[in-house]
């Protein structure tokens, strides 16, 4: 099936998003995980994908795992930055032959350890460029990446909106946020959205902070700020591992209640493979 079936209905729909293990780990510890995840019953689980390829294989694998032996269908990671347009079409025909139905269309990270990387040499320089080449050559449900604090890259939300409106306008069935930490900022990015006429889902992405040092990359890495209360939080519990990530639990479940208070589609929450603490967030909320 295809994930857009799952929304507007009349529960908001939980999905989660997993990580590969790295190439030097066992690959069943993810499934560890997932029997776990499973419990929560989500409307589906999205894998994700190794910058330039490197975990490619394990993104196929798990997320057929997911729809074959789990039952839960499966949204696939793919990234387009460093592939050919043939390298592309051999991992859809991949995903195809394995029974999965829905990819999130991603242009990707740009390569740290190549500094003479040049992006205008790649055959795809933007996310769009994949999602016109998806909806050409196979019938997969398309997902795609929404920034509600603007992309990093981009210096002007009014360009990164148009840059979202094209992607939509290729044929984006539903968007997945980035993390962000203050509601108000996405809840102004979906009137300005609006009034684009970017009308498909667009589901709120969530990450608990869960480790006061990890986080720090994280917002380096994709430009979300942080608010006073949370970045109070950070500063006091920087050296206490359990209360962290108690304090963390307990914001990202404030965060999910009003968001769902206030009629979101559904809840795409950021797993980090903990699923002790995303089944309390889960419980906290009632989803």
């Amino acid at each position: 099936m295809k994930i857009l079936d799952l929304y507007g209905g009349e529960k908001p729909v939980l999905s989660l998003e997993i990580f590969p293990p790295r190439v030097d780990y066992p690959l069943e510890t993810i499934f560890e995980t997932l029997d776990e995840l499973k419990i929560l019953n989500p409307g589906y689980i999205s894998v994700t994908y190794g910058a330039g390829g490197s975990n490619q294989a394990r993104t196929v694998e798990i997320a057929a795992r997911i729809k074959r032996d789990y039952g839960i269908e499966s949204l696939a990671h793919l990234t387009c930055v460093r592939h050919t347009r043939a390298e592309v079409d051999q991992i859809l025909g991949q995903l195809g032959k394995e029974g999965i139905r829905n990819i999130l269309a991603l242009r990707g990270d740009l390569p740290e350890d190549d500094p003479d990387f040049d992006l205008s040499k790649q055959d795809y320089r933007f996310a769009y460029q994949l999602i016109n080449d998806v909806r050409k050559k196979a019938d997969f449900g398309v997902a795609a990446a929404a920034y509600p604090a603007g992309h990093p890259e981009c210096s002007r939300l009014k360009d990164d909106l148009y840059n979202l409106k094209q992607k939509v306008d290729c044929g984006v069935d539903f968007l997945i946020t980035q993390l962000f930490f203050d509601n108000r900022i996405y809840y102004d990015f979906i009137d300005k959205a609006l009034a684009i006429k970017i009308d498909c889902p667009v589901v709120p992405g969530i990450m608990p902070v869960l480790n006061a040092r990890s986080i720090r990359r994280t917002i380096y890495l994709c430009g979300a700020s942080i608010p006073a209360p949370l970045l109070k939080l950070v500063d006091k519990y920087e050296n206490d591992a359990d209360s962290m990530g108690k304090a963390g639990i307990e914001y990202a479940s404030m965060q999910v209640e009003d968001l769902l208070t206030s009629g979101v589609p559904g809840i795409h929450l950021y797993t980090m493979n903990k699923h002790h603490q995303i089944a309390e967030i889960a419980k906290n909320v009632g989803i």
